[in-house]
């Protein structure tokens, strides 16, 4: 598979890593340097995300607006970009309708969408997804139907649940020591904790990364977050994009 590195700004520091719902202690905030970029998704033409596939849309500028409807005359909100972690802010693309976006929204409750419109977005496309199996306590990667990857994870335990959904990366963090207890690399997700409202002063935002303690994998053992090994975290790092859906079974 061709790589294409990505802009600077999509892989942030390990202190960024310390407000994810389901992590360990909060890193140094050593700057990220090198290390494996995430491959850029394919341009999309009207269509594809029906064949397979999934579209994303990154905000063009500083700030996007959200309407609750199409066609709304005010918006309901508006989200900066970069988010809150440094990187361009995107979407997953859930329906198009005309000049408008139906979108899935990194927001509470999960599973919350909005409109935008397609001309403050650039449009991409990627076929990848990530699913994970609670309850087999495993992930596997598709493109299409075929799988490119599979392995163990560990998952919430009993006060601190990882929630069933579709979610997609937001951001991708490399922390400053892979033997660390964030691992080598850490995906940001779109979902957020439905039991810690805050976590380590962030907003209880949930995410995939790696572990320092593979012995941990295949069971409940995080505030929330999926751990996978640091092997498969840095696979995921060189071939998923940003905006690659992840869908959490029940």
């Amino acid at each position: 598979m061709r790589q294409v590195r990505i802009h600077i700004g999509a892989l942030l520091t390990a202190g960024a890593i310390a407000v994810l719902a389901g992590c360990g202690p909060p890193g140094d905030g050593t700057p990220a340097g090198g290390g494996p970029a995430a491959a850029a998704p394919q341009q999309a033409g009207q269509g594809q995300a029906g064949q397979g596939g999934a579209e994303i849309a990154t905000v063009r500028g500083r700030e996007i607006a959200v309407y609750r409807q199409k066609g709304d005359g005010a918006a309901w909100t508006t989200l900066p970009s970069p988010n809150r972690m440094g990187a361009t802010r995107v979407f997953l693309v859930d329906a198009r309708d005309g000049d408008w976006l139906k979108v899935l929204l990194p927001i509470r409750p999960n599973g919350s969408t909005g409109w935008i419109k397609a001309s403050d977005v650039k449009i991409s496309f990627t076929s990848h997804r990530v699913e994970i199996d609670p309850e087999a306590f495993t992930f596997t990667v598709f493109d299409g139907d075929k799988v490119l990857r599979t392995g163990k994870v560990a998952t919430g335990e009993g006060g601190t649940p990882t929630p069933p959904g579709r979610f997609y990366f937001t951001e991708l963090i490399k922390p400053p020591d892979p033997r660390g207890d964030y691992g080598a690399y850490a995906f940001g997700l779109s979902g957020h904790s439905p039991t810690l409202k805050k976590f380590a002063g962030g907003p209880g935002q949930l995410a995939v990364h790696g572990t320092n303690k593979a012995s941990a994998l295949g069971g409940r053992v995080s505030h929330g977050c999926v751990r996978v090994s640091n092997d498969d975290i840095t696979w995921m790092a060189q071939n998923l994009a940003i905006g690659t859906p992840v869908i959490v079974r029940n």
